[in-house]
C-alpha cells in the first residue's frame, strides 16, 4: 500500500487548498449574513453560487465520482485528501464542489443504476449543480437502522406507482431546489426474500400528493446550508413506472452500493473537521492566558491536543487503507474497513470537537466559532448511514465467523 499522493492529487490538492484560503473560509461569514436577509431561511446565499461558479472554472467539480464519463475519474485513493479538505468548512466546501451529500449518493445511483431517460433528465442537471436532490429512506415509525423495517408501499397501478408513507431526516428536502426524491418503499411487501420486497423510484418534489410537512432540527439547528432535514409525506403520489431505479426488489442492493461510497466519504470530510479543531485549539491555547500562563502551557490542553493530532493520523490511514481496498478489491472486499472507519471515526471526531469546545469555554458553544456547528454534525453522523452498534454487530459476527 503506497499512500503518496501521485501528481494529480498533489496538483488538485494545491487548487483545493487555494480555493479554501482564497473564496470558502471567507464566504462562511458572508453566507450566514446573506442567509439572515433571505425571504426564506431554505433559499440559497448569493455566495454560494459565485463558489459554484469559481469551483467549475478552476476543474474542482464532480471530484466525488469515479466514472470519468460523469465526473473527475478519480480514485477513492485520490479523492480521500481532496474530501478531506473540503470536510474542514462542511456546510459550505462540498456544496460548493458539488460534492455534497446526499446529491453524491443520489448521483452515484443514477450513474450506476439509472437508464439513459432517468440519466438525462435528472444525472444531467445534478452533475450541472442546476438542481437539488433528497434520498428519502428513513421512516419515524420504525427502526430504520433495519431497513427492511419500512413500510412505505409502492404499489402498481397499471402504468404507475402509487406511493404511500411518511418519511423523515431527508436530507436535502428544504432546500427549494430540490427537485426530485430518491424514494425506498415496498413493491413485495409480503415476499419470502425480505431484502428483495424494496425497490426506489424516483418522484418529482411538484408531484401531487408530495408534501414537505416540516424542518427536522438537529441538535436545535436547521442546518439551511445543506437544505435542512425534512419530513416527507407520500399520500398516494403518483409517478409513471418508466419512474422504476433498476428492477423491482433490487432496493435493498441498491441502497447498500450507495452507502459504501457515502459511509467512507463523511469519513473523509471527518477527517478535515478534526483538523479544523486543532487549528482552533492552538490558535486559542497560544492567545489565551488562564491562572498565569498562558493555555498553551497548561498541560491538559497540551494533552487535548497531542491526543487529538495521535488520533487523526490513526483514522487517516484506516482511511486511506479502506479506500485503496474500495480501489482495488472493490467494496464488499472492503466491507470490514468500511465497518470499521465508520464506527471509528464520528466517534473519535466528536471527542475532538468535545474537548476543543471545552478550550474556547462559552466561546465554544456560541455562533461565533464553528464548533458547535461540526459538533452537531459529526455526532448525527453516529447514526447517518447506519447506526454504529449495527456496524458493530455486523463486524463482530464477521469476526467470529472464523471461530465457529
Amino acid at each position: 500500500m503506497d499512500f503518496a499522493f501521485d501528481a494529480r492529487t498533489e496538483e488538485l490538492r494545491a487548487k483545493l487548498l487555494a480555493f479554501m484560503d482564497e473564496y470558502v473560509y471567507p464566504a462562511e461569514a458572508v453566507a450566514e449574513e446573506q442567509r439572515a436577509r433571505l425571504a426564506s431561511p431554505w433559499d440559497t446565499p448569493a455566495v454560494v453560487g459565485e463558489l459554484k461558479a469559481e469551483a467549475r472554472r478552476q476543474g474542482l467539480w464532480n471530484l466525488f465520482l469515479p466514472d470519468t464519463e460523469y465526473g473527475a475519474g478519480l480514485t477513492n485513493l485520490q479523492y480521500a485528501p481532496l474530501a478531506e479538505i473540503t470536510g474542514r468548512s462542511p456546510h459550505l466546501a462540498p456544496t460548493a464542489t458539488n460534492c455534497a451529500a446526499p446529491d453524491t449518493g443520489n448521483m452515484e445511483v443514477l450513474a450506476q443504476f439509472g437508464d439513459e431517460q432517468q440519466k438525462k433528465q435528472w444525472l444531467e442537471p445534478l452533475l450541472a449543480g442546476e438542481i437539488r436532490s433528497a434520498f428519502a429512506m428513513t421512516e419515524p415509525d420504525v427502526a430504520s437502522s433495519d431497513a427492511t423495517n419500512i413500510t412505505t408501499l409502492i404499489e402498481r397501478d397499471g402504468d404507475e406507482y402509487v406511493i404511500t408513507g411518511r418519511k423523515w431526516y431527508i436530507s436535502g428536502a428544504m432546500n427549494p431546489d430540490c427537485k426530485i426524491f430518491i424514494v425506498m418503499g415496498k413493491t413485495d411487501p409480503e415476499g419470502a426474500d425480505i431484502r428483495r420486497q424494496q425497490s426506489m423510484v424516483l418522484v418529482p418534489r411538484d408531484t401531487p400528493g408530495v408534501t414537505v410537512e416540516r424542518a427536522m432540527q438537529v441538535f436545535g439547528y436547521e442546518d439551511h446550508s445543506h437544505g435542512g432535514h425534512a419530513e416527507v409525506v407520500f399520500d398516494h403520489a403518483r409517478v409513471p413506472v418508466a419512474n422504476l431505479i433498476g428492477e423491482e426488489g433490487g432496493g435493498f442492493a441498491i441502497a447498500q452500493a450507495r452507502l459504501g461510497p457515502g459511509r467512507i466519504h463523511h469519513c473523509m470530510r471527518l477527517i478535515g473537521m478534526a483538523e479544523r479543531a486543532i487549528e482552533l485549539m492552538c490558535r486559542r491555547a497560544v492567545s489565551r492566558t488562564a491562572f498565569g500562563k498562558a493555555l498553551a502551557q497548561q498541560g491538559v490542553v497540551q494533552n487535548w491536543i497531542a491526543d487529538a493530532r495521535v488520533t487523526v493520523e490513526q483514522l487517516r490511514l484506516l482511511v486511506l487503507k479502506t479506500a485503496w481496498l474500495m480501489d482495488t478489491v472493490g467494496n464488499k472486499g472492503a466491507h470490514t474497513e468500511i465497518q470499521a472507519i465508520k464506527i471509528a471515526t464520528p466517534r473519535a471526531v466528536v471527542g475532538i470537537l468535545d474537548r476543543a469546545i471545552q478550550l474556547h469555554g462559552a466561546g465554544g458553544v456560541s455562533q461565533d466559532f464553528p464548533l458547535a456547528e461540526l459538533y452537531a454534525s459529526a455526532r448525527t453522523l453516529m447514526l447517518a448511514d447506519g447506526p454504529d452498534e449495527v456496524h458493530q454487530r455486523s463486524l463482530a459476527r464477521r469476526e467470529l465467523k472464523r471461530y465457529l
